[in-house]
């Protein structure tokens, strides 16, 4: 039983760590708006780029 306890914990510490982590990564990113760092949003983006004209695959 003291064995899944830690075992809770240590999850509960990593998540925690991990958001952690995430938000200032978030902040250094709003504060750094030229980063050359490419998030998770990024690469999941498709769409492309609003400012290129699109032209006809014909």
């Amino acid at each position: 039983m003291k064995y899944m306890l830690n075992l809770y914990l240590l999850g509960v510490v990593l998540t925690i760590f991990i958001r952690l982590m995430e938000s200032l990564r978030d902040l250094l990113e709003s504060l750094l708006p030229g980063c050359p760092w490419t998030t998770r949003g990024q690469l999941a983006n498709t769409e492309p780029p609003k400012d290129l004209p699109e032209h006809p695959s014909r």
